[in-house]
């Protein structure tokens, strides 16, 4: 049925003005405001009975229409659920944005963190930003702290702007047990466990302390920690045929190991066990406070042994000389004499040990420890707690990392035989002509965990 309207006559709920010289009675539905035709049909714009039937044709419709509004209500039900599933996302979502927000809000605090890590296939510690052909550990590091929310993304890729400081620089393939780091984070929930997460198995944080404002890892280390694993056949002497697997370090042998150890002690000129620094220059001068061989033990049907060395700061290459340096005595190559020799003014060809072996086993903070670790207000820099799970994660990747390469690679084994090239009694212009011959081989193991002035 239809009804009519005069043309510009307005609906009467949104006065909208109605086009045309005819209008269907379900005009209104069609109006912006969606009006009810009952509503419509109370308008004195129309006849009564015209009204009349517009109120019955809609009580059919209502009537007509009631299944329909059922099947439309389990719709509802449907869309319900599903906006409700919609509505957990989008709580999620928001959630998540709201946490990273106020991770944002936290304030930045100086830190240190206690890392261990095997080095094995990277080149070392230290980060090269803008170049990606070599891959440190702080590239891993700080992709962590950054994924984690500890850090902005800024930071990352401008590292002075948290203040990043790394107590020691090792080298290619170098491990650490005890290396620190000093940066600004954010103090977020559940920090060691966020940034392990982003870390491989092989990078560990086992520990965090907060220090003071001005706080400098590398400035406030008092000494360093090195140990050194190595086969003990490396101490068999020259003239005797030797199974690597068969060998034993024998009493006398480690007691003069621990002898020629013991002559590095105190302060010496370290010249010859770097590179690129003469006699005269004063930072060549370093003071070791400890040196020793530990007691052999087998692995893999291997005896090895572990040489620690602690001193105050040690140059590029310093530790492998020194220890390769020792090697050569006891094997027959070296008089004991060469030792002193080296610490003077002459140049000396010292031997490089390969890296493989060299661990950062512990960083120390003893003046720093006796100023702020009992102020109330910071906490010692001393790990006691977490020792265990230092010896654990030696156990898992360090250690492990380190025999399985000899065995495969020969890594001691190969440098040994190049023991005889080289000339101890040598003049600087003789030792330019040996060091081409055996660059290749010394280089390849890459260097020792450096810090101080090579950092």
């Amino acid at each position: 049925m239809e009804g009519w309207l005069p043309e510009g006559s307005g609906c009467p709920s949104c006065s909208r003005v109605l086009q045309g010289p005819r209008v269907p009675l379900c005009c209104s539905r069609e109006c912006s405001c969606r009006l009810s035709p009952l509503f419509l049909a109370d308008s004195p714009l129309l006849p009564f009975p015209l009204q009349v039937l517009m109120m019955a044709e809609d009580l059919r419709a209502a009537v007509a229409g009631q299944p329909k509004r059922l099947n439309s209500s389990s719709e509802v039900v449907e869309r319900v659920e599903e906006n409700g599933h919609q509505n957990k996302r989008l709580k999620r979502d928001a959630d998540e944005e709201d946490g990273e927000d106020q991770n944002k809000r936290l304030p930045k605090r100086k830190i240190v963190l206690l890392m261990a890590y095997s080095g094995k296939g990277y080149h070392g510690m230290q980060r090269n930003v803008g170049s990606s052909q070599f891959k440190t550990i702080e590239d891993d590091l700080v992709s962590a702290l950054v994924q984690s929310g500890c850090i902005p993304e800024n930071h990352g890729e401008d590292m002075k702007k948290m203040s990043f400081q790394r107590c020691a620089r090792t080298d290619k393939g170098v491990s650490a047990a005890g290396q620190i780091v000093s940066l600004k984070v954010r103090l977020i929930d559940d920090i060691l466990e966020k940034i392990n997460n982003h870390l491989p198995s092989h990078i560990r944080i086992l520990g965090l302390k907060r220090v003071t404002g001005g706080f400098n890892s590398k400035n406030k280390c008092d000494a360093r920690t090195y140990s050194y694993m190595l086969p003990t056949f490396a101490f068999a002497h020259k003239d005797h045929d030797v199974q690597e697997e068969v060998y034993r370090l024998d009493k006398e042998t480690l007691e003069r190991v621990n002898k020629l150890l013991a002559c590095y002690k105190g302060t010496h000129n370290f010249h010859n066990f770097t590179s690129q620094k003469g006699p005269r220059d004063p930072s060549a001068k370093r003071y070791i406070m400890e040196m020793y061989c530990g007691e052999p033990f087998v692995r893999e049907n291997i005896e090895f042994a572990v040489i620690k060395v602690k001193g105050q700061s040690f140059m590029m290459h310093q530790i492998r000389k020194m220890i390769g340096l020792v090697i050569a005595i006891v094997k027959g190559y070296a008089a004991e004499s060469i030792i002193k020799r080296s610490w003077g003014e002459e140049k000396v060809d010292v031997p490089k040990a390969p890296g493989l072996g060299l661990v950062l086993e512990r960083v120390h903070f003893e003046k720093y420890n006796r100023r702020f670790g009992n102020d109330g207000l910071h906490e010692p820099l001393e790990w006691t707690e977490e020792e265990e799970k230092i010896a654990v994660f030696k156990e898992q990747y360090i250690y492990p990392t380190i025999i399985n390469t000899e065995r495969e690679e020969k890594s001691m084994a190969n440098w040994l035989n190049t023991l005889s090239i080289h000339d101890f009694n040598s003049s600087a212009v003789e030792m330019q002509a040996n060091n081409k011959t055996s660059k290749n081989s010394s280089d390849l193991e890459g260097s020792d965990g450096s810090d101080g002035d090579s950092d």
